[in-house]
């Protein structure tokens, strides 16, 4: 059959032959089965796919509450320090034990330093030395010198001090004594003796200066410590019967020539040996201890770096906000406008850009720190320069984007340039502006504590309520060999906020602009 038989075969076919398939309805498009997707709920889609990216914003989420909810829960204020705790190690509660997290650590020490802290406990049932693992033998110029290596409280070590108080609060201390039971005051020291003059933790008998067991304990017959308490008859201040401690054997008779000595007076008050964990315990109403630790001026470094995590990111996130407004508006006028007014406002940021970040953070601390703050020039500093890279991508969006047929035609209605600015062209180009002020916040807080741990801006002042991470890993630093704790937690706090950023910020990238997905832009 060829090609003109078959079409006059088709037109030999009556009409009554072709009728309407659907005559009795009305047709028309059908309604969408699904809702629409909107831009932000796609986005989000794209966002939840990448894994990583969500748990950065986990972390980031997680970092955020424990800035702000740490300082409430801590019985810590920032500005706290107490020197007689500087560097004690992480202990998690007051009355953690088992080996983690308990404040103990593992040291090696003389054996007069060993004797002294086991001494410590003998005393007051506070014991400093946990567990003993052994000793061993080391020359030393010529000479063996023996160590000891043994588990210690950190907090316990702090043992005993000479404490000056006035003669109210020497009757207050001891009215505490008498109600709780808890002793408090100790017997003052034979201060003749020249390790128990300086130091209120040698309350024995040592081996005098000079011989080769200077400072080691002299044991009586029995292996017991000799005591070096200072006695004599009482006097008329001595308050006898509030220092009557039960179960004390060492108090006699205020009559007696050999009773214990509690006190000593002094100008302005009276002199008293104190343990000092039970004397923390009196002064505060609760017992010392420091889940990250202690700084070396003996500050909470959990408040700390709480505190400085918050600083971190308000700066950041500030300085990110601000120079995203101005990016954005130097960048919209520069590629909406093009032709001259861009190839003028293209030379400004040259020159801008040129400008060293570092000189200028100097320049401004130094310049502007007395009139608006060490924060206030800090700011000027992220500010001056940081915006380019908003303004540039801003730039290339609106030259990307003015071209469109959508602007156009809103043009050809009668739009005007500010509202084709606002409603049409910037819109579309705020993904890739929200991602770009995503990436620029761990720049800022990497920025911020590098300077601050040069010792370019201080951000030390804990009594103004101001700290930073980086200012923590400089006082930290000095003291890395034996308290490695100090730099440790600040150092992974910052260490997590560069990450999560850095990951969060690529997660938004993929999911406003999937035509970039993987790429380092």
């Amino acid at each position: 059959m060829t090609k003109d038989t078959l079409n006059q075969d088709i037109m030999n076919i009556p009409a009554e032959k072709f009728t309407f398939a659907q005559a009795d309805k009305k047709l028309g498009d059908k309604k969408l089965q699904t809702k629409p997707v909107s831009y932000m709920r796609d986005a989000w889609r794209r966002f939840a796919k990448n894994k990583a990216s969500i748990v950065g914003m986990v972390i980031i989420a997680v970092l955020i509450l424990f800035s702000i909810i740490a300082p409430f829960v801590s019985q810590y204020s920032i500005e706290y320090s107490d020197g007689a705790y500087r560097n004690v190690l992480p202990k998690i509660s007051a009355d953690a034990s088992g080996g983690f997290w308990d404040g103990t650590e593992r040291y090696e020490g003389s054996l007069a330093v060993y004797e002294r802290e086991y001494a410590m406990g003998v005393e007051s049932g506070r014991i400093v030395v946990q567990k003993v693992y052994g000793r061993r033998t080391i020359m030393v110029e010529g000479q063996a010198r023996t160590l000891y290596s043994y588990r210690r409280d950190t907090y316990n070590a702090v043992g005993y001090m000479f404490q000056t108080i006035t003669r109210d609060q020497f009757q207050a201390l001891q009215d505490y004594q008498d109600e709780t039971g808890i002793q408090v005051i100790y017997p003052m020291l034979d201060k003749d003796e020249m390790y128990a003059s300086t130091n209120a933790n040698y309350w024995y008998q040592t081996y005098a200066e000079g011989s080769s067991h200077a400072g080691e304990a002299v044991f009586d017959e029995d292996g017991n410590y000799i005591p070096l308490y200072r006695t004599g008859r009482a006097s008329s201040y001595s308050l006898y019967d509030s220092l009557r401690i039960a179960g004390d054997p060492g108090i006699e008779d205020p009559d007696s020539s050999d009773a214990y000595v509690y006190y000593r007076v002094v100008q302005g008050g009276v002199e008293v040996r104190v343990l000092y964990y039970e004397y923390y315990v009196y002064m505060n109403g609760f017992e010392p201890y420091f889940i990250f630790g202690a700084t070396g001026t003996g500050g909470d470094l959990f408040v700390q770096v709480a505190s400085g995590t918050r600083f971190s990111l308000m700066l950041a996130i500030g300085v990110a906000v601000v120079n995203l407004i101005i990016g954005a508006i130097y960048g919209a006028i520069e590629g909406f406008y093009g032709g001259k007014t861009d190839l003028i406002m293209e030379r400004i940021l040259d020159i801008l850009n040129g400008v060293p970040f570092m000189i200028v953070a100097v320049l401004f601390n130094m310049h502007l720190a007395d009139s608006l703050g060490v924060v206030g020039a800090l700011i000027f500093a992220f500010v001056l320069t940081g915006w380019i890279g908003t303004a540039a991508t801003v730039r290339m969006q609106f030259y990307r984007f003015k071209k469109q047929e959508y602007v156009l035609a809103a043009r050809t209605l009668g739009a005007r340039d500010r509202r084709l600015i606002m409603k049409h062209i910037f819109p579309n180009a705020l993904g890739t502006i929200i991602t770009s002020a995503a990436l620029y916040i761990p720049s800022v807080i990497f920025s911020e504590t590098s300077l601050a741990y040069l010792g370019i801006i201080n951000l030390n002042n804990p009594s103004e309520g101001l700290i930073s991470l980086g200012s923590l890993l400089t006082s930290g630093q000095a003291a890395i060999a034996t308290f490695p704790h100090i730099m440790l937690f600040p150092a992974i706090i910052i260490a997590l906020l560069m990450i999560s950023f850095n990951l969060f910020g690529n997660g938004l990238r993929d999911a406003f602009n999937p035509s970039l997905r993987g790429s380092d832009g």
